[in-house]
């Protein structure tokens, strides 16, 4: 896909730590400021005027791993206050793995879909199908519509960023009428397609590492903890979690996770398709997100703490006095995108700062 790059780079160069929570802050408003002012206004924050209280549905479309929930809920954290929603339709699904095995609330459901749902399978199919959903087996569209309407009601008011949906070909007709069906007449839609190699995802996935006892999430290589370990019997270097309600346990790579983007490439195929066929519909507003800028040019278009660094690692049995046995070494990432052009991959703010700028664009504010 070739999406159009989008400049970030300072007219005068600030640096900003982006991992940090505060800097981020002051980084979106250095970078974006007015276009947050907007939003902000848009929606009604900090308030109370019902008049001054509007929404969006926006549909995120990208790869799986792509980033899609860090972005939605990054925006909200830079917008502020409790005006934007991140909806999950995976989630959703998997949410129902617990309603299913109660009783009451498989009832409750039951009423819910005798109501509401309308479809050609019969209901006790429906129900079959949750207990023996997988993640190869998708479930009716006219179901998923009807639970996703269940949900988003509990949300209230809010903008909407709805991740998973449409998930297949046949369902891209019907997020053109999705805001309709789940009662948000009147509120733009917009489509947020994101462009992510698939070496990116690919290495995302074998470097990632969890903490078996608070599960947090690192990787090795793009988002190490403070804490770094060597083990000199199986010359591996290893993160401790850093999380300050666990108990510093090493943390370890999820079973699956060294076949990278293998068990799940037939997915990210259908999700390139799903993405290029949203692409050429006509009238609906789209937002382009783009992951990764040829190297050649990437300092043309974003400041250098913009680009994801990566990381490696060196052992020293007698460091200096008060340092580190373990060294980090720090550069940027580079990797191949998927037309074979050596890029950076950048950071989520700087891709953040993109959608901000043209949300406000899609939405004529």
């Amino acid at each position: 896909m070739d999406f159009p790059i989008f400049k970030t780079k300072s007219d005068v160069y600030k640096k900003f730590d982006l991992t940090d929570f505060n800097q981020r802050q002051a980084y979106f408003e250095y970078k974006a400021g007015p276009e947050l002012k907007k939003l902000r206004e848009y929606l009604g924050v900090n308030s109370r005027e019902e008049s001054k209280n509007n929404t969006f549905v926006a549909y995120l479309l990208g790869k799986k791993g792509s980033g899609k929930g860090t972005y939605a809920k990054m925006l909200a954290e830079a917008v502020g206050g409790d005006k934007i929603a991140h909806f999950s339709i995976g989630d959703m699904v998997r949410s129902f793995d617990e309603i299913i095995g109660d009783e009451d609330k498989t009832k409750e459901l039951v009423v819910f879909l005798e109501n509401n749902y309308r479809g050609y399978l019969p209901l006790e199919d429906i129900i079959k199908s949750l207990k023996a959903r997988s993640t190869k087996t998708l479930l009716p569209s006219e179901l998923i519509l009807v639970l996703a309407k269940r949900e988003i009601a509990k949300l209230g008011r809010k903008a909407i960023f709805i991740d998973g949906f449409p998930r297949d070909l046949d369902q891209i007709s019907y997020s053109l009428f999705f805001r309709d069906l789940i009662g948000y007449r009147e509120d733009p839609d917009i489509f947020v397609l994101i462009d992510v190699p698939t070496s990116v995802i690919d290495q995302r996935v074998k470097y990632r590492v969890i903490c078996p006892s608070c599960q947090t999430s690192r990787s090795l290589k793009l988002l190490p903890t403070k804490n770094v370990e060597y083990d000199a019997k199986d010359d591996k270097f290893y993160l401790i979690c850093d999380n300050p309600n666990c108990k510093g346990f090493r943390m370890t790579t999820k079973e699956g996770d060294e076949l990278g983007i293998e068990p799940i490439r037939e997915r990210l195929n259908k999700d390139e398709l799903l993405i290029k066929q949203a692409e050429s519909l006509q009238g609906i507003p789209k937002v382009f997100l783009r992951n990764c800028i040829p190297v050649q040019i990437v300092k043309d278009f974003v400041d250098d703490y913009e680009i994801t660094p990566e990381y490696s690692y060196t052992f020293n049995e007698n460091p200096p006095a008060g340092g580190s046995k373990v060294k980090a070494n720090e550069k940027p990432w580079e990797v191949l995108d998927d037309q074979g052009v050596v890029s950076n991959s950048l950071m989520p703010p700087p891709v953040v700062v993109s959608l901000i700028k043209q949300l406000v664009k899609a939405l004529g504010i």
